[in-house]
């Protein structure tokens, strides 16, 4: 927190620190059972006890829990369920556009009017694909300072500046060799445009992890240039280390920082951050923060008409959540709950009080999956019936929904494909077309239609 004096934006604060003993294991449950079609209304459940420490798969984790209790939170109830949007959503399909890579995790687009498409490999590399999608270039090479041998670490995100075309600035995040969190710049070479620098790293923000487990990994520009930073809990179960609800760490947040305005500085604070100036429930709050609460937001994303915000949460043992706040409530904070609430359920006692919390717009049991993989509001124009829906998908049972609201204001929650694929991403190109990303197969499908 600063002081009402303070300027339009400030020079960041040194790097948190959190010394507490690193343990494993990330935050997806390895096996997930059979369920019925769509997301059904969540039942209260007892939660489960703690389980033994085994070796999950990669991207796969451990749940644990604190002893069983007994919720008294009313139980969530979940959007009514249509079979289709229209006969042309049943043919949803996935066709492969790139194949033979080594656990991609992310795509996206410079939105620099190259229609270049660029793909995350956790491993530390990224490959650019041209307009005619033939075969990938290396972009950039950072595997020498990639650490991604634990569960969760490794290349996580990749963002390009709004002014990406004018500077060939872009952003990274990655765990490095000491398993911590760094944000940082880089910029095309000198002698290939077409290439990024691995030499030219500016390191924007370290974030030390207390575990291999729950690093987030998402970044993102903003409709307001800004970076928006989503961190994980620290790993383990429960919340060990007590990150989500305490406002003055940077772990279990949503952050937003300036890295554009002033090049002199890593980055500066954006003066309507929500907390500049207040205190959140009597405390001081990083400036840096937007909102607390949040378990793991692997994947977020803003709808490109509305500017609406999409995060989507991964849950413990039992639910997974899908949160939004529309554009005109981004100017405030907001606390998403965890680990008071597990989805709309109490998770740490038996009649939680969620005054001050935003509750998610709505959750699914883990009858349907076990991590929900954000997505995006489909703004393309090769399947029309899909304008405005949101699309997003469970990484353990592969399944891939469609949420929208049809014309009574209803809203609807329809299973869209049964994928097979350890989907680890959602993206899209610069006309607003979906791609998916399989973290175990090594490819990326485009979402089109059916035959």
């Amino acid at each position: 927190m600063q002081q009402s004096s303070k300027p339009n934006s400030t020079p960041h604060k040194p790097s948190h620190r959190w010394w507490l003993a690193a343990s494993l294991l990330l935050a997806i449950l390895a096996a997930c059972a059979a369920p019925s079609p769509t997301p059904p209304a969540a039942p209260v459940v007892q939660p489960q006890t703690e389980q033994a420490e085994t070796t999950p798969q990669e991207f796969t984790e451990i749940a644990t829990a604190e002893p069983a209790q007994e919720p008294q939170a009313e139980p969530a109830v979940d959007p009514p369920v249509s079979p289709a949007l229209d006969p042309a959503a049943s043919l949803l399909a996935l066709a492969p556009i790139f194949t033979g890579l080594t656990q991609p995790l992310y795509i996206t687009a410079a939105e620099d009017g190259s229609d270049r498409l660029f793909v995350v490999e956790k491993v530390g590399r990224i490959i650019a694909y041209g307009p005619d999608r033939a075969n990938g270039e290396t972009f950039i090479d950072l595997s020498d300072r990639v650490r991604s041998t634990g569960y969760e670490q490794g290349l996580l995100g990749l963002a390009f500046a709004p002014d990406f075309a004018e500077t060939g600035h872009f952003y990274v995040n990655y765990t490095n060799q000491n398993g911590d969190t760094i944000i940082a710049r880089y910029a095309l070479r000198a002698d290939d445009p077409n290439r990024g620098d691995p030499d030219s790293e500016s390191v924007v923000m370290t974030l030390q992890q207390p575990a291999a487990n729950h690093n987030g990994g998402m970044i993102l520009f903003g409709p307001d240039g800004y970076l928006w930073i989503g961190t994980g809990d620290g790993g383990r179960a429960g919340d060990a280390f007590g990150h989500a609800q305490n406002p003055t760490t940077l772990l279990g947040a949503m952050l937003r920082i300036d890295v554009t305005s002033d090049p002199t500085q890593p980055y500066t604070i954006p003066a309507d951050n929500p907390w500049v100036e207040d205190l959140y429930l009597g405390q001081n709050v990083s400036d840096e923060i937007w909102a607390i609460g949040l378990r793991n937001p692997w994947r977020y994303s803003f709808d490109r008409a509305t500017g609406d915000l999409w995060i989507a949460d991964v849950g413990q043992n039992r639910y997974e959540e899908i949160n939004l706040v529309r554009a005109e409530d981004l100017n405030t904070g907001h606390n998403f709950g965890w680990p008071i609430m597990e989805g709309n359920q109490c998770y740490q006692t038996s009649n939680c009080d969620t005054t001050g919390l935003t509750p998610p717009l709505f959750d699914y049991d883990h009858g349907n999956g076990c991590s929900v993989t954000g997505g995006k509001v489909y703004r393309g124009s090769a399947i029309p019936a899909l304008e405005g829906v949101y699309i997003y998908g469970d990484f353990c049972s592969g399944r891939i929904w469609g949420y929208w609201t049809d014309a009574e204001q209803i809203a609807q929650n329809a299973l869209l494909i049964e994928s097979g694929q350890a989907i680890s991403s959602f993206g899209e190109d610069e006309a607003g077309e979906i791609y998916v990303t399989d973290l175990n197969g090594g490819v990326v499908s485009r979402l089109v239609l059916g035959e």
